[in-house]
């Protein structure tokens, strides 16, 4: 289909379908909005993965070490935005993210801090989805990193803090190594999930202000609904081929090589 110009009324008649070529992906790449779609999702991803790990990695070591009393309380806590309906969250964070009467804007306001106009501020409204993302999401990371973290052998730690080890330096030399295999399927997850970041957007800021939170994927559906299906499909195989190589970028990184 991404080779041909299927539209929403060739359903009816399909020999009239004629192949393009790829004039379809060079269209694609010439369109201004999706090009701006890539750099939205690419900030996303840049910013949203790495801030997702950091929660998550923080919550785990947290219940693993620091948290005593109640751990299965917290962990339910932490992990009950994962599960929680995209909408409900949507809503909730609408609220908290209102310029004047916003929970955020107003802790701000405590510190002497203007809070600016989160979701009607091409400069500001991708950091609030990627603040609520990252919320949303670490609950899994989470839950992942504490088995991980649960399967480091204590004696390791023991030796090192026997040899003088600090607890950074133990956490770097021999936690951080140690959870590289769990720290590349973390990473792989949630980077697939993020470069197909559509709820977000399509709930929260309808991909404004100003195309400034246009996802590809929310783009492709939009292009879907206006029945222009092959043009569709093609901006389908590019996400799919972005996913693959910023995948196999990761593995190359992350993989472990002993």
């Amino acid at each position: 289909m991404s080779f041909t110009d299927t539209r929403a009324r060739d359903l009816r008649r399909p020999f009239a379908v004629d192949l393009v070529g790829i004039d379809n992906y060079t269209r694609a790449f010439a369109d201004p909005i999706f090009r701006k779609s890539m750099l939205n999702t690419a900030y996303f991803v840049v910013v949203g993965v790495p801030l997702t790990l950091a929660l998550a990695l923080a919550a785990a070591i947290a219940l693993d070490k620091g948290i005593t009393k109640l751990r299965g309380l917290f962990r339910l806590g932490f992990y009950t935005p994962v599960i929680t309906s995209i909408v409900a969250v949507a809503v909730v964070w609408r609220f908290l993210l209102q310029q004047e009467f916003g929970l955020i804007n107003t802790v701000l306001g405590w510190v002497g801090i203007e809070g600016p106009n989160w979701l009607g501020d091409p400069h500001w409204a991708m950091p609030g989805l990627i603040l609520m993302a990252a919320w949303r999401n670490f609950g899994t990371a989470m839950i992942i990193f504490l088995a991980g973290l649960q399967a480091v052998p204590w004696m390791l730690h023991e030796a090192a803090a026997i040899d003088g080890a600090g607890a950074w330096q133990r956490f770097r030399h021999i936690t951080l190594p140690l959870l590289r295999p769990t720290l590349l399927f973390v990473s792989v997850t949630t980077g697939i999930g993020y470069l197909q970041f559509f709820e977000e957007p399509f709930v929260m800021t309808n991909g404004g202000p100003l195309n400034s939170t246009i996802s590809m994927s929310m783009y492709t559906y939009r292009q879907f609904g206006f029945g222009n299906y092959g043009y569709a499909a093609s901006m389908s195989y590019i996400i799919f081929v972005i996913i693959a190589v910023v995948t196999a970028i990761q593995f190359r990184l992350l993989r472990d090589n002993t």
